[in-house]
């Protein structure tokens, strides 16, 4: 998951005062829609009022962690994990002797010993628990692996660290060739996705089976140039954000806005399609992983460092089975961008690979809408590896 873009938006402005007091509401540096001056007030008592029943919510609620809904199927809704289940049951490993890594292992009585294991890969600002919706479910026919990504979850941030693409698909090598031990199918989601087919285009041994791509991201941060002309047109504005968030005062009141509940429920739902997965458990995911020792310094490495290699790129050095799963309404890495139209002429080009497309589903499918995922990689997985 991705939680920094520069985007198209609708023209906007700032009310030019610090603070604005209406009733018992107060707003500071409120961004509004462009309205005519006879509506806007009648606006702003809306977002205020807005505000307001959010606020009580959030003093109302208390975060026990327990099975939600994620708006698909009972069974996939009964099969969510608790966060603090999951949590509990993490282990650390060594990276290089050096880093402590945190990661997840779950199986059931497995029916098909034969099968391969599975390695899920979390995206941009997330963990371990974003797969709290697939993990039970994958578990029944699989040994399922989840890791957090150094600088990620409860992994270490190391200070000063550079973090880069490649460093986390030696990560995923390393950690399958250690801990694994087998074989495994990599299931990845945006910059994790990446990171899983940087690592099956360097693995040199049988590390690695197969490639499950949830979303693939381009790069690293929005600075990967896949001939988008998007992308070009915003270079000058993104390395200006590169230089901002390398001032540590701004780019500690950038981070501190970043990560306020408020902001990061309404960063997550303009990227997911399915609004109901945007519950109170999955705000909590993002917003206590912001506020651990040395987030900050990773999310200004990340954003500001180099994209690393894309995709388009790495693809043709892949032979194991592949199969693409892509949100339809994903603001980030569209259907009709570099990546999204690569993906989507592979299959005509390459036996190996399949794609299926995800209706009205947004960057994270596996959280978005994961039952309609698990409808489409189940059975994949079990013709793919003939079990």
């Amino acid at each position: 998951m991705i939680v920094w873009m520069v985007r198209a938006r609708a023209p906007s402005f700032i009310i030019p005062i610090t603070t604005l007091r209406i009733g018992n509401g107060d707003v500071k540096g409120l961004r509004l829609p462009l309205l005519s001056n006879k509506n806007w007030q009648f606006q702003l008592q809306l977002e205020l009022q807005q505000r307001n029943e959010e606020k009580k919510k959030r003093q109302n609620v208390t975060i026990s962690y327990t099975n939600s809904s994620s708006g698909g199927d009972s069974a996939s809704a009964a099969l969510e994990l608790e966060v603090n289940e999951i949590r509990e049951s993490c282990k650390m490993w060594k990276l290089k002797g050096q880093y402590s890594i945190n990661y997840l292992v779950s199986s059931t009585p497995n029916p098909h010993p034969d099968s391969p294991p599975l390695l899920l890969v979390h995206g941009f600002g997330a963990s371990i628990p974003h797969w709290r919706r697939n993990i039970g479910t994958l578990a029944k026919s699989y040994t399922v692996y989840a890791i957090d990504l150094l600088g990620f979850g409860a992994s270490d941030k190391p200070a000063g660290y550079s973090y880069t693409m490649e460093a986390w698909a030696q990560l995923i090598l390393d950690f399958l060739d250690e801990v694994v031990r087998k074989p495994t199918v990599l299931i990845g989601n945006s910059v994790g996705s990446l990171a899983c087919v940087i690592a099956a285009s360097e693995s040199t041994r049988t590390l690695v089976r197969g490639l499950v791509l949830l979303n693939c991201a381009g790069g690293m941060n929005n600075k990967a140039i896949v001939d988008d002309w998007r992308i070009k047109l915003l270079l000058p504005l993104l390395w200006f954000n590169d230089f901002l968030l390398k001032q540590r005062p701004i780019a500690s009141a950038i981070f501190e806005r970043v990560k306020q509940r408020e902001t990061l429920r309404n960063i997550l739902l303009s990227i997911y399609a399915n609004k109901e997965s945007v519950d109170e458990t999955l705000v909590e995911i993002i917003r206590e992983l912001a506020n651990e020792e040395g987030a900050l310094d990773a999310f200004v490495s990340i954003v500001t460092g180099p994209p690393g290699p894309n995709p388009v790129q790495l693809r043709p050095s892949i032979s194991v089975p592949v199969l693409v799963l892509w949100g339809d309404e994903d603001p980030f890495t569209p259907l009709d961008g570099p990546v999204g139209k690569y993906f989507s002429s592979l299959p005509s080009k390459l036996s190996n690979v399949k794609l299926i497309v995800l209706k009205r589903v947004g960057h994270c499918p596996h959280d978005d809408r994961p039952e309609l995922v698990h409808e489409k990689l189940l059975p994949w997985l079990a013709e793919t590896f003939n079990f």
